[in-house]
């Protein structure tokens, strides 16, 4: 087990025992296939929190599935800022959780554009009161790219139970 998904299982637990409460995370993931549910799921006890991942690959799932605006693809692309919140707001809801992570992405070798480079990714957070995405451009080949990704996303879902942790020791 690796130490960013340890982390993210202790605060998770450490947040529940604080407030009493649940608190179940969820992911849409694009680009990374898979790993991000991977990585979240090698933690013994995850299903305490963990409730499922949604893998959309195709802009059809996107909209489809996981609720993307056709809008949104059609204006932002299916690698953008906007479209990676939709994804995690749309996980949030499907799944029932109070947390979903998202990533979309190229990971290469090909797909790139100027604008839009191999190795660039957004990854999405949604919760009942927010959204938000941050973007982030990787140089490794398409493995490489995707693990980035996925741990990526992983210390976004970190940094998030990080203050919402801080939040609840402050109340």
């Amino acid at each position: 087990m690796a130490e960013l998904e340890a982390e993210i299982a202790r605060l998770i637990r450490q947040y529940q025992a604080k407030t009493g409460k649940s608190l179940t995370i969820g992911a849409v993931e694009s680009a990374t296939g898979g790993r991000i549910a991977d990585l979240l799921t090698n933690v013994p006890g995850s299903s305490d929190y963990f409730k499922g991942s949604i893998v959309s690959y195709s802009n059809e799932a996107k909209i489809d599935v996981v609720r993307v605006k056709k809008e949104t693809i059609e204006n932002y692309g299916a690698v953008s800022s906007q479209t990676a919140m939709e994804m995690a707001q749309g996980g949030r809801k499907l799944l029932g959780v109070e947390v979903c992570i998202s990533d979309t992405g190229i990971a290469g070798p090909s797909g790139g554009s100027p604008g839009k480079p191999v190795g660039l990714f957004y990854i999405g957070l949604a919760t009942e009161h927010e959204s938000s995405s941050q973007k982030h451009i990787f140089r490794g080949n398409r493995e490489e790219n995707k693990q980035s990704a996925a741990e990526a996303a992983l210390n976004v879902l970190k940094q998030y139970l990080r203050q919402r942790s801080k939040q609840s020791s402050e109340l």
